[in-house]
């Protein structure tokens, strides 16, 4: 017999026995998955002698990876209803605004429209069935079989990158298909969501574990959107939508060309940028730049500089954070103790004085401006400038594109500007990579090189820095006037070394395990660029690897 601990509960069981089996029948439709040790599992996972003394933790929407393992169920139920409706049509899966997944037909002339009540029936019928859904593993000869039959090519073409010389499977009645997550125990534990027409495809929206496991209601976010159609548009051009693509060019011994290619569209970027902006020089006293973290912010403004420069444009850049409050007057506008307070809060910045000194500035006059010295927590005089005609200020941070930071500068003065990665890559048409993770590789390769900060440390974090971009910097993308997609298409072929050597000192016992878990399965699947001088001095990616010829 074994001993488990299920939510604070010592049970006895029989090796062999399913975690669902421990769980009351009218406490499961609010379970997605579970934590046995430090790993997640189906809730349909077996117990064996190695789980003995655990402890079992069972997982529900208000999880993360809960919410991710609910968000693939659903996408695997999707694409069943394709196969048994439409057996011939390929789709593909993909991040879409308002935190949805959108679905499309791909390699061929398949009309949507004449499938979005057929697909939200057979989902419907699909959930009403529960139908189990089990995991299995196969050989990847077994494997390859299983995709042929179900006309899945682009699966078989990641098959070789895999390491492992096993392939886990989901079966549910007589489908197959892996989107390389966990799943619910059936189909019947998708009991929320929505299914609705977007053309050219459907927009699937699923409980967030972020917002309490509610759905978020659908926002038209035209600028974001146009960003993602822009990158999706840029990689299928390029050939670069799939792993297999990148992995391929790197394959033929073209990672130099892959790698300038890249560089390239960045430089078409910040070309696009400086035409604007010289464009309305007569009018643009303002160039604010905002992002989430690991976005690339740093060596982005130095490009941006440079480029407006080579136009003859020279603009002051001014840190935000010289504006800072001291702890103490932080305390006492928030009222809380010094370890509880709110750092990214609009309340910690001397708002008041940014405004007076920006106003000053464009109106001609010598402002002398301040300096916050961190390590003494206080603020210093600084440096005094007067700027000459047609000079912009350049300003970034988490608050550059809210008004309220700029409040006494015209909006027609202002040119705004939001940068973060906005990648439309997949593993397969099933599977998308998120951009959220690769910003979360990004700065574990930074933390660790940078700031002897091992990877561990940044995953605990990593959920404090999300909760702030929420809250401060994604309601404000939209007022953005251009919007710079970060995203190097090679990055995680190069990230990969380092990523995997940080994530590997993350022990199978210890909390981060989880996340590193996640991350290591994605990256196993890229081949290496080992040759780091391949990566150009000014990339935005030296900011994470070194090797810049900026100060980052």
């Amino acid at each position: 017999m074994l001993k488990v601990n299920l939510n604070g509960k010592q049970f006895n069981v029989k090796e062999g026995t399913r975690v669902i089996e421990l769980i009351e029948e009218k406490e499961r439709k609010n379970l997605v998955v579970c934590q046995v040790g430090a790993q997640v599992k189906e809730l349909n996972y077996r117990l064996s002698e190695k789980n003995n003394g655990m402890t079992v933790k069972l997982l529900g929407l208000g999880n993360a990876e809960a919410g991710r393992a609910y968000r693939a169920s659903l996408q695997y139920i999707v694409a069943m209803a394709f196969y048994r409706k439409y057996p011939e049509v390929h789709i593909r899966f993909s991040y879409n605004i308002s935190r949805s997944i959108f679905c499309e037909a791909v390699g061929g002339n398949f009309n949507m429209s004449h499938a979005v009540e057929a697909i939200q029936e057979e989902v419907r019928r699909i959930v009403e069935e529960d139908l189990p859904i089990e995991r299995v593993t196969v050989t990847k000869e077994q494997a390859t079989e299983i995709y042929k039959q179900f006309g899945l090519d682009d699966k078989i073409d990641i098959l070789k990158y895999r390491p492992e010389s096993t392939v886990h499977l989901y079966r549910c009645g007589e489908y197959y298909n892996y989107l390389h997550n966990y799943m619910v125990p059936s189909t019947g534990c998708i009991h929320n969501y929505t299914i609705a027409p977007y053309s050219p495809g459907l927009i699937i929206q699923y409980p967030r574990h972020d917002l309490d496991a509610h759905i978020p209601e659908f926002e038209e976010e035209a600028t974001y959107c146009k960003t993602l159609q822009r990158a999706y548009l840029w990689a299928e051009k390029a050939n670069v939508q799939t792993v297999d693509e990148i992995n391929r060019m790197i394959d033929r011994g073209d990672a130099l060309e892959f790698v300038q290619m890249c560089e390239a569209y960045h430089n078409r970027q910040l070309s696009e940028l400086g035409d604007a902006i010289e464009k309305e020089i007569e009018n643009v006293r303002l160039v604010a730049i905002a992002g989430p973290s690991s976005s690339g912010k740093t060596t982005f403004c130095n490009r941006l500089k440079i480029e407006l420069q080579s136009r003859g444009i020279n603009p002051v850049t001014i840190s935000m954070d010289d504006y800072y409050f001291d702890k103490a007057r932080i305390c006492a506008i928030q009222g809380k103790p010094r370890e509880k307070l709110d750092l990214e809060n609009t309340d910690c910045l001397d708002i008041e004085l940014f405004n007076k000194d920006l106003f000053d500035l464009i109106n001609g006059e010598e402002v002398t401006l301040p300096r916050f010295n961190f390590s003494e927590d206080r603020r210093e005089v600084g440096r005094t400038i007067r700027l000459g005609p047609n000079v912009p200020i350049i300003i970034e941070g988490i608050h550059a594109l809210n008004e309220k930071l700029t409040k006494s500068i015209p909006k027609h003065r202002k040119f705004r500007i939001y940068i973060a990665p906005h990648a439309q890559l997949n593993i397969d048409n099933h599977s998308p990579l998120s951009v959220t993770n690769t910003r979360l590789i990004r700065r574990i390769v930074r933390d660790m090189k940078f700031r002897n900060c091992p990877a561990a440390t940044t995953i605990d974090m990593w959920q404090s820095v999300r909760n702030g971009e929420f809250r401060w910097i994604y309601p404000n993308q939209e007022n953005a006037d251009y919007v710079f997609n970060s995203s190097l298409g090679y990055e995680l072929c190069v990230l990969k070394k380092q990523a995997m050597a940080a994530l590997e000192e993350i022990k199978t016992t210890d909390p981060q395990f989880l996340v590193a878990n996640r991350l290591m399965k994605n990256l196993k699947y890229f081949r290496l660029i080992d040759d780091d001088s391949l990566i150009p001095c000014n990339s935005l990616l030296r900011e994470f690897i070194g090797g810049s010829c900026f100060k980052v």
